[in-house]
């Protein structure tokens, strides 16, 4: 007989376009192995509500590889470790995997391919990110150029099928049991509503895609309205690897034709943020232009408990804070309103709400999160600038948020528009709804202070 392979899954929970599966599968016996590591990822250890997301898609993985034949096999503890270790214990040969761009996992590759026969696969992204390269080899590091060149690039690779079944040889293997792992909130369950918006797991991804494929062509506009669902919910499902971004390029191209650009667009910003923490691994914790270093921000627990739990004074942000709090996601549009209302109004540091963000969000990624904060704080080193603020009342009622408030934010929700965007202006907040934390005009101006004071417009 083979010796068997063992496939170690991380962010790349699915069967179907799986190329360390399909690799795997041709050599022989397959033992799937997840592990949870607390440690190896630092400070970027997954996150509370990406834990509710793990327990339920990796029940939904199991289930799918035990239907093949096969038994996913769980560790907990440092990954390089408790994978050369299942090596030596079922005398595997090679390790099969997808490649990561996270600096911790990139470390982990490095430390494990010293100790057994680690074959990377990509898939991780459209098109691996140092593969993207201006025309004299270089890295891009603004997104525009990156996308012309990924778009040469493209379109990917079909995708491959999941095998019809899968030789395992796990049933006498030592297994963690997912539920020891504790990774459910229960005292309380904050988590209790997540289950009427998500459907973990390769299936939900799959479901998720169809009910979006018809709307692709009005993407363009309707991603910018928070009172409709414009948005695909397809961020967790890439995040976790239930689906792959190839997958999802294909099935739009093709329902959408040109009209799938807005779209493939954001799908390609994936592959720039990867792109962006593949060359600066920090990017999560440092400023990306070092003119940033030093800067006054703020250090007021008071608002940002306030901004954490949607209590700022404004319904836009306020309806954002509470949909993250009731659901672990929140629409991209509210997501740059809450960031810049943060980081300008309030003057708080960005890595405070990228650490609230990764905490929070089901959809939590190194490189969108890290970047995508940055982008919007002006600390990026491709970013607005400091000095472009949002004005909070006037987008939300540009982009019709009216809908939006009235849903997560009760206390206003009787008011009439124009007056449910801004009910202080108006004169009829109700007693229960807490001033604003700062005017608009005078966050501004104090935002701007504090630029031309550190030498930054």
């Amino acid at each position: 007989m083979a010796a068997p392979v063992i496939l170690w899954f991380r962010q790349d929970m699915r069967l179907s376009d799986q190329r360390a599966l399909a690799a795997a599968t041709a050599e022989g016996p397959v033992v799937p192995l997840y592990v949870l590591d607390d440690d190896g990822a630092g400070r970027w250890a997954i996150g509370s509500a990406q834990r509710w997301w793990l327990h339920h898609s990796l029940t939904a993985l199991g289930e799918a590889l035990a239907a093949k034949g096969a038994r996913l096999i769980l560790r907990r503890g440092d990954a390089v470790d408790e994978v050369a270790r299942l090596a030596r214990e079922v005398g595997a040969e090679r390790v099969h995997a997808i490649r990561h761009h996270e600096p911790w996992w990139q470390q982990a590759e490095s430390e494990l391919g010293r100790q057994v026969d680690l074959v990377l696969h990509d898939g991780a992204t459209l098109a691996p990110p140092d593969h993207v390269r201006t025309g004299g080899g270089g890295r891009y590091r603004i997104f525009t150029p990156f996308w012309r060149a990924l778009k040469e690039q493209m379109p990917p690779e079909l995708p491959v099928r999941a095998p019809a079944s899968i030789e395992g040889v796990g049933e006498h293997i030592q297994s963690d049991r997912l539920a020891d792992w504790d990774l459910l909130p229960t005292r309380p369950d904050w988590a209790a509503g997540f289950a009427d918006h998500w459907r973990p797991g390769e299936e939900g991804a799959k479901a998720a895609l169809r009910r979006f494929l018809p709307h692709v062509v009005d993407y363009d506009e309707a991603r910018n309205l928070p009172s409709i669902t414009g948005s695909s919910r397809l961020s967790p499902h890439l995040h976790f690897g239930e689906i792959s971004p190839a997958t999802v390029w294909h099935h739009v191209a093709k329902q959408a034709g040109a009209k799938a650009e807005p779209f493939l667009r954001e799908v390609g910003w994936r592959d720039f943020t990867a792109n962006i923490v593949d060359l600066l691994p920090s990017y999560g914790r440092r400023n990306g232009r070092e003119a940033w270093d030093g800067f006054p921000w703020r250090q007021s627990e008071a608002d940002f408990t306030a901004w954490t739990k949607g209590r700022t004074g404004y319904p836009i942000v306020d309806a954002g804070m509470r949909e993250l709090w009731a659901m672990g996601w929140m629409h991209n549009r509210v997501r740059m309103i809450v960031a810049s209302f943060l980081t300008k109004h309030l003057l708080i540091d960005w890595r405070r709400g990228e650490r609230w963000f990764w905490d929070t969000l089901v959809d939590a990624d190194y490189g969108n999160n890290a970047v995508n904060w940055q982008w919007v704080a002006g600390t990026g080193i491709d970013s607005n600038p400091f000095g472009r603020i949002m004005a909070p009342l006037s987008q939300s009622a540009k982009f019709d948020a009216a809908g939006y408030i009235r849903r997560w934010v009760p206390e206003p929700a009787d008011l009439p528009e124009p007056a449910i965007h801004d009910p202080h202006e108006a004169g009829c907040a109700p007693a229960s709804y807490p001033l604003k934390l700062i005017g608009h005009r005078e966050g501004r101006e104090r935002a701007l202070a504090a630029a031309k004071g550190h030498g930054r417009q």
